[in-house]
């Protein structure tokens, strides 16, 4: 079992955004190493989830909204470090991606500068303030923000997450037992590396423990380059489905976008989504040149035809009806 320096009982860790799907994941790796962990999120009644993570007061839920600069100070109180994990894929009213990726990761990492702490901020990779879409723009927004009010800070920016309760296989292994096709917009050619989320997290973990390089900028891959094409085949295998996968060009698309941006849960689909898809999300060469990767944090990265299964098996045909007659 790994040991970890005394020090860390001592240190307070403000976790923004620490409820969310990789939030719980660093949260579980921030307890293990005997972090204490305060979790700033706009409902802390809503994150009771967190507590059986760690020790009995070790991880404490406090209210925070990123449009109140106060209420992101007061949760940065006596904390040493400060994460922001705080991200959305799709506006709603007064979430929008500048507020919540630009602005309010200005306010956390302001916060951060007057508390004396230090930072690590989870980004994307295809943050660009020319990108396509506004996600990657306000991306990029945020990522100028923390380093102008925090230069020593750690940014991470990881490709697309899988993992349990994930968004996104765990979308289209649904969408796949109730539809006899599954779209590949602008034809599934678009590349993706996507990375488990356990190891971002340990990744989150490891800047913490200062084992990043100060105001340096980490890509976050898995070990396979993979386009849509062969992810929606990894998925529909492991689910035992056999579906067509239609192309979508990228212009229809965003067509039908304009109309799916209202739609419910799993068949939401947004244009700016649409943009995103019409750039490759994966590791650039200077990244992997530098070490600023997981392997570069000596994280050796899981596939996802490794995890998935571990939890895509109740999607299984079999496994559905065998639950259902139990």
């Amino acid at each position: 079992m790994t040991s970890y320096p005394a020090s860390n009982l001592e240190t307070l860790v403000t976790v923004f955004g620490g409820s969310g799907f990789l939030g719980r994941n660093v949260v579980r790796a921030l307890a293990k190493r005997d972090y204490r962990i305060r979790v700033a999120v706009r409902r802390p009644e809503l994150a009771g989830h967190l507590q059986p993570l760690g020790r009995v007061g070790q991880i404490h839920a406090v209210q925070a909204n990123l449009r109140y600069p106060a209420s992101v100070e007061a949760a940065m109180r006596d904390s040493q470090i400060a994460i922001n994990l705080v991200g959305t894929l799709t506006e709603s009213g007064a979430q929008t991606f500048d507020a919540v990726q630009a602005k309010g990761a200005e306010a956390i990492a302001r916060a951060a500068a007057a508390a004396g702490a230090r930072m690590v901020h989870v980004s994307a990779i295809g943050a660009d303030e020319n990108a396509l879409s506004a996600y990657g723009r306000a991306k990029a927004a945020g990522e100028k923000a923390v380093l102008a009010a925090v230069p020593s800070a750690t940014i991470l920016r990881p490709s697309l997450l899988f993992g349990p309760e994930d968004q996104f296989t765990n979308r289209f292994a649904g969408l796949a037992r109730m539809s006899p096709f599954l779209p590949l917009i602008g034809g599934g050619v678009t590349r993706m590396q996507p990375a488990y989320v356990g190891d971002v997290a340990a990744a989150v973990a490891n800047a913490v423990d200062g084992k990043t390089r100060s105001g340096a900028v980490y890509e976050l891959g898995g070990p396979e380059v993979l386009t849509m094409r062969e992810i929606m085949e990894i998925i529909l295998a492991i689910a035992e489905r056999k579906r067509m996968l239609i192309s979508l060009p990228f212009g229809l698309a965003r067509l039908q976008a304009m109309f799916l941006q209202f739609a419910p849960g799993p068949l939401k689909l947004t244009p700016d989504q649409v943009a995103m898809l019409q750039s490759d999300n994966v590791v650039s060469d200077a990244a992997r040149a530098a070490g600023l990767t997981l392997e570069g944090l000596g994280i050796t990265p899981d596939s996802m035809e490794a995890v998935a299964p571990q939890y895509l098996w109740r999607f299984r045909a079999a496994g559905q009806f065998q639950r259902k007659n139990a």
